[in-house]
């Protein structure tokens, strides 16, 4: 009777271990679910996604301003150099006029 006993506590715990192992795997598989229909209903991929997009569009339109800063710093050297031309041309022009003025005399 002792092996009968001992047998059916055998079968008895395999049986416990067997259904605790399907009630684990069941519970993993829940909150896998679960885990899937939060990030749908948070959309933080989306988010994420959509954050990034802006990110690189910033970083393109930063990069797009600092070489027409660049170029308008260059412009702007060239416009100073042109305008000391036009002052020595004027000075010039001025010295021209008042040298004919005195001939016409």
């Amino acid at each position: 009777m002792a092996s009968a006993s001992s047998t059916s506590a055998k079968n008895l715990f395999h049986d416990s271990k067997q259904k605790l192992s399907e009630r684990v795997q069941a519970n993993i598989t829940s909150v896998g679910s679960l885990v899937r229909q939060i990030q749908k209903g948070s959309k933080s991929n989306e988010i994420l996604g959509q954050a990034t997009k802006n990110f690189s569009s910033a970083e393109t339109s930063i990069n797009s301003t600092s070489s027409q800063l660049d170029r308008l710093a260059v412009l702007t050297a060239q416009l100073s150099e042109q305008e000391e031309r036009v002052e020595v041309s004027c000075d010039k022009l001025s010295q021209v006029k008042e040298q004919v003025r005195d001939m016409q005399r």
